[in-house]
């Protein structure tokens, strides 16, 4: 054999390659040769010397952290129940060894350094027993204690077992380390028993660590093992495991420590950047906030390092030991000690960065996600514009989300180069010149990874624009999915959301394909570098090329495999994270709201608002004014009315009150607390309860009044949960009128200074706008000052003051009487009210008189509580609402097995993906291994270097091929999948019935299209890829072994065995938590995005605070679920790595024990070469099993919603109407009953009557009595479980949705508009030309203000038509109708949010447009219904009265002859 000799003559090579100096360790032998095996005492006390000073740099380490992070607390022990006396004697006699080796160094001994070191190390021993700061410090002090103990009395017994003595201070050092050892059993015990420590004085006296996590409590080895998390996965394996088996993360790991200490920082660095001029780094402010934590991640990333660069030395030792004839089984044994160290080490510390690195990055995530929510709350109207709520809710599901993960990556992103500079350091020193020619294609390689970094950034940055613009406009397609079911625009929307995910797609690809050819350029570099490397060593003959040489450097290059590996991936990461801080910097340095402080109620003066010269603009700049010339003060208890046209400019009053639109100039003054009710009710999702509340203290008395003043008695009582009834997102199970009314009850118990109402009658009928003027406005806030803008002009006598505004100006202020005299534009909108009420007249003479008569008889306004009491109009909720409307999340439970893959690779049909990536690993890692045994097998054959290298290059280099066939089939199939889920969840959910959006929250949905999606895209794909990658190199590393020491496989198997059980074990409980915390992201986004649509309500109440507190423990939910997800991983792995190491030790062991030429050093290099890549192998294995095992849940959550119940047919080829239908319109309802789903009472019980073809029917009743569900069944959007409808003798059940629906025409109830221009808002398929559309718009009276404007019919519609007043989007909905000309049209209270002049002008265009057609009117004003042909009222569900309004006028019992009396009690008062 090559090389045996050499090896004699330099002693033991393992003690060469460690470099360890004989000068002041150990003497020399007689002859003078060096004695430096590791068998040799002196060695073995060096090398505990060395244990020993490391463990001090690290008690150091611990102590130094606790005073920078300003955590010494300044008690010295944490001995807890320990005897202050005991660790007083047990110091005292470690300062006595301290002395004695002092004295052994002056004794002239001719090597005084040992003892002086060994004499300091004592001292520092004793300080550590009295000086415990922090947990980090105590555990590394009984670490210490343990370690140095253990190691003196084996080191001692081995001196005694040779027959040599110990010296005096040696014999009393061992005394002194049992007592040490003592001291660290004891500490352990007492931390194991759950004692209550020094450290818990600290924490509030309330036991709240009954609910902690177990980690807070855990003792060391508990610690380092993860065995804290026993009693959790123990549970799990037991039963599903659910939210509330979950322990809590403690205040350390909280939200709300994570945001305020970013806020900190983050306010900080902004002054800093404000005085300096720098540009803002939010990456520097969160490395600042948590540099403690990052730096103790660091140090585990660095001995992980060091330990994996140690491990080709090893292997260089153990083939060099091979080589020897005469062998020391000591040396041997040390060696597989060694190796059993290293692979401790690299085990915990590996095990314990990751764990640390998501922990903090939890907390980095917390921080942000609450900083968004925070910012959003404060953000000003231009920050508003420049983020949409779909946006903004992304930067906390996606950008946030992401960055919880990024430390990791960003300690991989050093340590990974640094791994790099160890391997090619281990090159140099193996091969020496030989080395250099080989760093050539090295640097090459690293440079190509530049421009292919670049690129990819490029394809990210684009493909989360792409994300953007689809999650923007699905969030609004689902939010306004009523009326696009209503207008029969599926298909259309559909389309647009298909096109923008296509747009996604096509960025998504060129990713994933440049990925495939990432793969090939990483795995050939290893060879490559190897090839030049052996061709250069052979040419220059700068080392031999035998075994040690050959596999040393095969060992270094598998080392230097996984950095190469991991960084394309590394800066795929770090470019994702780029961009994802970038998104959320420029979000959170947008302009903030200049929030005025509440001003005390001043003592001498009544004053409550004050407005002085004030102008205001949305967009900052003076030229282009919202409001001008402001000048207003109002006192205390007065009731201010603001009316004037559509776009006058009356609720920006209201938002210029509240602070919302900057002001360019003047002042605003607003004395006392605000309440505030939006013109579009914006209702919470929780009960009608805890709205009205809203954060409030319960206050009986308070809480009767409010819901009295606000006519919600009668709601409550026939709600089945009373007012615990649960309200659907954005209220979707509350009629329009009962959330106006549940926002003014909010209002009312908020028992504030002013209240600000703009236009709290719209959404009701007349009989409860009068009821909730007088009891409410004018009786509930008599004592407070009300600012109340109305278009119902009948209230405006009441009011102490009116504002009419015009032009964004107030053009005159006064009372009523004065301004009808003096003024033209007062005067313009009262005389529009006359006509609508004179317009009674002109139906029938007789009305009038029936309808004085009713009024003589005694309902005047003064008894409208009686009115409301007998009134047999009553209101019927018994709607979506009876049983709790929103129900829990479903979620899978239990094992599902391999139906998720099943599902995965069926739906994407990638079975063919499949096989072609599991075929080309296989040959990739065949060829990967022959090219290996080549290398053994030519050693022994001893052919020439030529031959050795050039067939090792070329099967190494062919592998290659494969490596990118199956990243390329892995791209293939994840791109496959991607494309057929999407479509599927989009197929299913535009197919979806109404009912199925009422009772399910939108962020549920949108979390399935953002982020389960979003796994679907990036993850799954090459973490399967990366499964049978692991799973391949494992078994074959294990069988290669196995060839060489068959002995292995009889350790390996059981092994296997036990890997799969605690794998299965583990599993059962990740499975559920990943579970879990699926259902505790979605009501983080709900939460968020729920927040930004009503955050000027929730400024307006003062309330930021408490939403922002209310999010804090919605985060800390969630972290808790990724908390303990992640320290379940690292559990698993920390056992699997335990596992493995056995095989490995199996291996090493058989290779130091059989006899010399057993195994050649080839085979022994081969088979080690391989043993050291096992534990790595299998850790890439499990982790990606692990993750891929939670990636799939994904699969199964977008399933869920793949298979949703449809609706009917759009089309039904075999029945579809004549085209001419209707051609009549005549509707017969035949014995309707509807109910909304199988589980509640019927809404509709019963009805039966026709609508005359060509009449104008209006519909009346209280509000919630089963108008808009009569509308609902009409459209469909409902079936009828009993009864029929009719339209021209043909039943609308009979033929498709999308026949019935665009034959139908509706202004709904709340006017929806879409982000885009007026052109596709009006006409969104495309059907008509501009001139139609120019006629539309001229009709509904909007014409001038979009010819004023400079893009005209391409003018710009941002969100939910947020640009455009709540008046104007009605009127774009009547140009929509006007634009279809049907034959039926229902107005389902369309012009409640528009004045008078305008409703009379409206119902003008109405009449002379639609003179043939079918109207069907639901109206809260009494003047649109009362020229009705027909007029039937509703109760209950059932149909009360149905008949001319003359014959019911002539009734004075009639319900609707005393809804006309109570109107024309409040005209005559008015009148008066």
């Amino acid at each position: 054999m090559r090389g045996a000799g050499t090896a004699d003559k330099l002693g033991d090579p393992a003690m060469v390659f460690l470099g360890w100096s004989p000068s002041w360790t150990c003497g020399r032998e007689e002859d003078g040769a060096l004695s430096l095996t590791l068998a040799s005492p002196c060695v073995q006390r060096g090398l505990i010397d060395c244990v020993n000073g490391v463990l001090l740099v690290a008690y150091a380490s611990a102590l130094l952290a606790a005073c920078v992070g300003g955590r010494w607390d300044g008690r010295g022990r944490s001995g807890g129940a320990r005897p202050r006396w005991a660790v007083a004697a047990v110091s005292a006699c470690c300062v006595a060894v301290a002395a004695a080796y002092a004295v052994a160094a002056f004794r002239g001994s001719a090597d005084a350094a040992a003892p002086i070191v060994r004499g300091l190390l004592w001292v520092a021993v004793a300080a550590s027993l009295h000086v415990q700061p922090t947990r980090p410090a105590r555990a590394v002090a009984v670490l210490w204690w343990t370690l140095f103990s253990l190691l003196i009395t084996a080191y001692n017994a081995e001196v005694l077992a040779t027959g040599q003595g110990l010296d005096v201070a040696e014999a009393a050092a061992w005394a002194v380390n049992f007592l040490l050892l003592l001291c660290a059993l004891g500490s352990l015990l007492r931390r194991s028993r759950g004692r209550q420590g020094d450290d818990d004085l600290s924490e509030p006296l309330i036991d709240k660590a009954v609910h902690d996590s177990e980690l807070y409590r855990a003792g060391l080895f508990s610690q380092l093992a993860f065995s804290w998390l026993n009693p959790l996965l123990r549970l799990g394996r037991s039963k599903a495991l659910d939210l509330a088996d979950i322990p809590l993360i403690a205040d350390e790991d909280c939200a709300q420590q994570a945001s305020r200490r970013f806020s900190k920082a983050w306010s900080r660095h902004r002054q800093d950047k404000a005085q300096s001029g720098r540009s803002n780094s939010l990456a520097l402010v969160l490395c600042k906030c948590f540099l403690r934590e990052i730096m103790i991640a660091g140090f585990y990333a660095f001995m992980r390092t060091l330990a994996i660069a140690v491990s080709p030395i090893l292997l260089f030792a153990f083939v060099r030991y091979s080589y020897q004839e005469e062998r020391d089984h000591r040396v041997g044994l040390s060696l597989v000690g060694c190796l059993l160290v290293i692979k401790l080490v690299e085990s915990l510390s590996q095990r314990h960065w990751f764990f640390d690195s998501r922990r903090t990055g939890m907390r980095i995530r917390s921080a942000l996600m609450a900083a968004i929510f925070q910012k959003q709350l404060k953000l000003s109207s231009q920050g508003r514009k420049n983020h949409s709520t779909g946006e903004i809710v992304n930067y906390i599901a996606v950008d946030a989300y992401r960055l919880g993960d990024a430390l990791s990556w960003f300690h991989m992103a050093w340590s990974s180069p640094l791994q790099l500079a160890f391997a090619v350091g281990t090159l140099f020193w193996a091969l020496r010149l030989g080395a250099v020619p080989g760093l050539v294609p090295l640097i090459i390689f690293g440079f190509l990874n530049m421009p292919f970094a670049k690129l990819l950034q490029g394809y990210q940055a684009k493909f989360m624009v792409a994300q953007d613009d689809r999650l923007r406009s699905t969030s609004e397609v689902l939010n306004s999915m009523k009326i696009i079911k209503l207008q029969s625009w599926e298909e259309k929307f559909r389309a647009m959301v298909e096109s923008l995910r296509d747009a996604e797609f096509i960025w998504l690809r060129e990713t994933q394909m440049k990925k495939a050819y990432g793969a090939v350029m990483y795995w050939m570099s290893p060879t490559v570098v190897s090839a030049v490397m052996y061709t250069a060593t052979a040419i220059l003959g700068s080392a031999p090329l035998n075994a040690s040489t050959l596999f040393t450097v095969l060992a270094t290059l598998r080392v230097m495999a996984e950095p190469v590996r991991f960084l394309p991936e590394i800066l795929t990461m770090m470019i994702q994270y780029k961009v994802s801080l970038d998104r959320i910097e420029k979000f959170l340095i947008e302009d903030e709201i200049k929030e005025g402080l509440e001003r005390a109620l001043p003592h001498n003066s009544d004053i409550r608002v004050h407005v002085q010269d004030a102008n205001f603009s949305w967009n900052a700049s003076a030229s282009n004014l919202t409001l001008r010339n402001v000048n207003l003060s109002i006192n205390q208890g007065e009731k201010v009315a603001v009316c004037g046209a559509v776009g006058s400019g009356k609720s920006s009053l209201l938002y210029a009150l509240l602070r919302e639109i900057p002001r360019t100039s003047g002042s605003v003054d607003v004395f006392g607390s605000l309440a505030y009710v939006s013109q579009n009710s914006w209702i919470q999702s929780g009960t009608v309860r805890v709205n009205i509340l809203f954060g409030k203290p319960f206050d009986k008395e308070l809480y009767e009044k409010a819901i009295k003043s606000c006519a919600l008695d009668k709601d409550i009582e026939n709600f089945n949960h009373g007012d615990l009834t649960e309200i659907g997102q954005r209220g979707l199970n509350m009629s329009g009128g009962q959330k106006q009314r549940i926002q003014l009850a909010r209002a009312v118990y908020s028992d504030a200074d002013i209240y600000l109402l703009d236009d709290p009658f719209s959404a009701v009928d007349a009989h409860t706008a009068a009821v909730l003027f007088y009891d409410c406005v004018m009786t509930a806030l008599s004592k407070k000052t009300v600012v109340l803008v109305t278009h119902q002009v009948e209230f405006l006598t009441e009011t102490n003051r009116i504002l009419v505004m015009e032009g964004g100006q107030v053009k005159q202020q006064g009372k009523y009487a004065d301004l009808l005299e003096s003024g033209t534009a007062f005067e313009k909108l009262v005389s529009a009210h006359q006509s609508s009420i004179t317009a009674l007249d002109t139906t029938s003479q007789e009305n009038q008189v029936q309808g004085q008569q009713v009024l003589n008889d005694g309902i005047m306004p003064s008894a409208l509580l009686a009115t409301r009491q007998a009134s047999e109009i009553e209101i019927s909720t018994r709607g979506p609402s009876v049983a709790q409307l929103t129900e829990e999340e479903e979620k899978g439970i239990g094992n599902l097995g391999w139906k998720p893959y099943k599902d995965y690779v069926e739906v994407s049909k990638g079975i063919l993906p499949l096989c072609g990536m599991v075929t080309a690993q296989v040959l990739f890692t065949v060829f990967q291994i022959m090219s290996t045994y080549w290398l053994a097998v030519a050693i022994q054959i001893n052919v020439s270097n030529a031959l050795l290298v050039g067939a090792y290059s070329a099967i190494s280099i062919f592998s290659c091929c494969f490596a990118y066939l199956r990243s390329f089939f892995a791209a293939n199939l994840g791109l496959k999948a991607s494309k057929a889920f999407f479509t599927g969840l989009m197929d299913s959910v535009f197919k979806a019935p109404m009912s199925f959006f009422d009772s399910t929250p939108i962020g549920r949905i949108l979390t399935r299209a953002s982020s389960d999606l979003s796994i679907l895209d990036f993850d799954i794909p090459y973490s399967m890829a990366f499964v049978v990658t692991g799973s391949i190199e494992v078994v074959t590393t294990v069988l290669v072994m196995g060839t060489v020491t068959w002995q292995v496989l009889v350790v390996a198997i059981p092994v296997a065995v036990s890997m799969v059980y605690v794998q299965r074990y583990y599993v059962d409980s990740a499975r559920e938590l990943v579970r879990i915390n699926g259902t505790t992201k979605a009501p983080v986004m709900n939460y968020a995005s729920e927040s930004i649509l009503g955050v000027v309500t929730i400024r307006a109440f003062a309330a930021t605070d408490r939403f922002i507190h209310n999010n804090l423990q919605l985060i800390d939910n969630d972290a808790t679920m990724f908390f303990h997800t992640v320290a379940a991983q690292e559990w698993v792995l920390i056992r699997v790595e335990a596992l493995q190491s056995l095989t490995i030790f199996t291996a090493s062991l058989f290779l130091i024990l059989v006899p010399p030429g057993v195994i050649s050093p080839g085979f022994a290099g081969l088979c080690l070469s391989y043993a050291l890549s096992l534990t790595a192998a299998q850790v890439f294995l499990t982790r990606y099993y692990s993750y891929l095992e939670n990636y799939i849940i994904s699969v199964e959550r977008i399933k869920q919603y793949m298979h949703l119940p449809s609706e009917p047919p759009t089309i039904i080829p075999d029945n579809r109407p004549p085209i001419s239908w209707p051609q009549e319109g005549r509707i017969d309802l035949q014995d309707l009953k509807i109910k909304y789903r199988p589980n509640t009472p019927l809404v509709l019980k019963g009805i039966t009557c026709t609508f005359p073809a060509g009449n104008r029917i209006g519909v009346v009743g209280r509000t919630g009595s089963g108008k808009s569900t009569l509308i609902s069944s009409l459209f469909r959007l409902v079936d009828p479980v009993g009864g029929r409808i009719l339209i021209d003798n043909l039943d609308i059940c009979s033929i498709g949705l999308k026949d019935l629906r665009t034959k139908l025409s509706i202004i709904p109830q709340e006017p929806t508009l879409f982000r885009g221009t007026v052109r596709n808002n009006l006409d969104p398929l495309g059907l008509h030309s501009d001139d139609e559309i120019w006629e539309a718009l001229e009709k509904c009276q909007l014409k001038r203000s979009i010819s004023s404007t400079a893009a005209l019919l391409d003018t710009v519609v941002s969100d939910d038509g947020d640009n455009w007043s709540v008046g104007q989007r009605q009127l774009f909905c009547l140009g929509r109708v006007l634009l279809r000309r049907n034959k039926i049209l229902v107005l389902d209270e369309a012009t409640a949010s528009i004045d008078s002049a305008t409703d009379a002008i409206l119902q003008g265009v109405i009449r002379q447009q639609f003179t043939s057609c079918t109207v069907i009117t639901i109206a809260h004003r009494v003047p649109t219904v009362t020229d009705s042909d027909r007029v039937m009222v509703l109760s209950y569900g059932k149909l009360l009265e149905y008949d001319t309004p003359a014959k019911l006028l002539e009734d004075k019992q009639s319900a609707f002859a005393k809804l006309v009396a109570e109107y024309w009690a409040n005209c005559k008062r008015n009148s008066t």
